[in-house]
């Protein structure tokens, strides 16, 4: 029975003096999963990432990565990208990869070599002896991604990555990080952008107040909230969709052949798609998702409201 390697908190609490930070939090992250940490701001994100990499002690519970607790032998192996960014501004990038990739074990050649791949993947290769103070913002945070990855990490903790990037660079992280993901490096990802955590966190979990008030797959996280739309767009009686038990109601998009068909539940899509089907030049038939925006307002609200 070979153990699934993963990185796992099991009831980790986290006081700052009779505050609680992180409340009972338990999750898994397995070898090249990405997963979403999200929260609103004092939510015990960033807290809950420090105690991960051993910067923060615990009051309770455990952090174990691939069984064993971590401590300086295993932080070698973790990437970690801080939302308060932490570059040493005087310093040229070349000087910087260095002192961070020393710090993770690598010797100069090893480190350089990797750089300028990095450096050409991200094109500011130009940028190798530049000093930091003098890039754009969008290129530290770069730089930044650059020095958390150089020594190809086991786990990789992200937080707010994208700030400050265009949607091009955004991109080339997000492609960056799913080869890392393929490679097997497990990612934590921390975003207050749920179109970003959508595109391809595969696990998740909402926090309030340092609690995790939801959590699990996202598919089943979206199919469990899906709401009672279908959309549809075609030209037919479609007033005869009324009759079908479930059907609650038809409402249409002014000057447009759209229809919102609000059902009961799933078990009536079925229904109506046997009519629709009946129907001249049906263009549009979409049983609508709510998306994750929706599900984390409506979950940190239920959470607020208690």
């Amino acid at each position: 029975n070979k153990e699934v390697k993963m990185l796992e908190l099991k009831n980790v609490t986290k006081y700052y003096g009779d505050f609680k930070a992180v409340d009972n939090l338990s999750f898994k992250v397995k070898d090249g999963e990405i997963f979403g940490l999200l929260g609103v701001n004092g939510a015990g994100k960033t807290t809950t990432f420090r105690m991960i990499i051993n910067l923060l002690d615990k009051n309770e519970g455990t952090i174990l990565l691939d069984g064993k607790p971590i401590d300086y032998s295993i932080t070698d192996k973790i990437g970690f990208l801080t939302e308060e960014r932490s570059l040493l501004l005087k310093l040229t990038v070349l000087e910087q990869a260095i002192f961070y990739g020393t710090l993770k074990g690598l010797d100069k050649k090893c480190i350089e070599e990797r750089l300028d791949v990095l450096l050409e993947r991200f094109h500011i290769s130009e940028y190798k002896n530049r000093k930091i103070k003098e890039l754009s913002k969008g290129n530290q945070q770069k730089v930044q991604f650059i020095t958390a990855i150089l020594h190809e990490p086991k786990l990789l903790i992200l937080d707010e990555p994208f700030s400050g990037l265009d949607p091009i660079n955004v991109e080339e992280f997000m492609k960056m990080i799913n080869e890392l993901k393929n490679k097997g490096t497990s990612i934590i990802f921390s975003s207050h952008r749920m179109e970003h955590v959508e595109l391809f966190c595969d696990e998740l979990v909402i926090l309030v107040h340092g609690k995790s008030v939801l959590q699990g797959n996202l598919k089943d996280i979206k199919k469990k909230y899906r709401k009672k739309n279908i959309q549809l767009c075609c030209k037919g009686d479609v007033d005869k969709l009324k009759d079908i038990d479930g059907v609650l109601d038809i409402i249409k998009e002014a000057g447009t052949d759209t229809y919102i068909i609000k059902i009961s539940d799933d078990t009536v899509v079925d229904k109506v798609f046997e009519v629709v089907k009946t129907f001249k030049s049906v263009t549009k038939f979409n049983v609508e998702e709510a998306t994750l925006n929706e599900i984390f307002i409506s979950k940190v609200g239920e959470a607020y409201e208690k």
